[in-house]
C-alpha cells in the first residue's frame, strides 16, 4: 500500500522544513527546497522521516 497522498500533504523536511514530494517509483519523499534536496526513503511503506536516514540528491 502506497503512502497515502494525505499523510504526504502533511509531512516536512525534518531539517529545513519544506513540503516533500514522492519520487516516481515510490522509493521515497524528496525535499523540495533545492538547497536541502534530502531524500528520505520509504520502508514497507512507513516514510522513515530522520535526518540521519536521509541522502542528498541534487537535480
Amino acid at each position: 500500500m502506497p503512502v497515502p497522498p494525505e499523510l504526504i500533504e502533511i509531512l516536512r523536511c525534518p531539517k529545513c522544513k519544506s513540503t516533500v514530494e514522492l519520487k516516481p517509483d515510490n522509493s521515497a519523499l524528496k525535499c523540495t527546497n533545492a538547497e536541502c534536496s534530502l531524500v528520505y526513503p520509504i520502508k514497507d511503506d512507513i516514510p522513515v522521516m530522520l535526518i540521519e536516514e536521509a541522502t542528498v540528491e541534487k537535480a
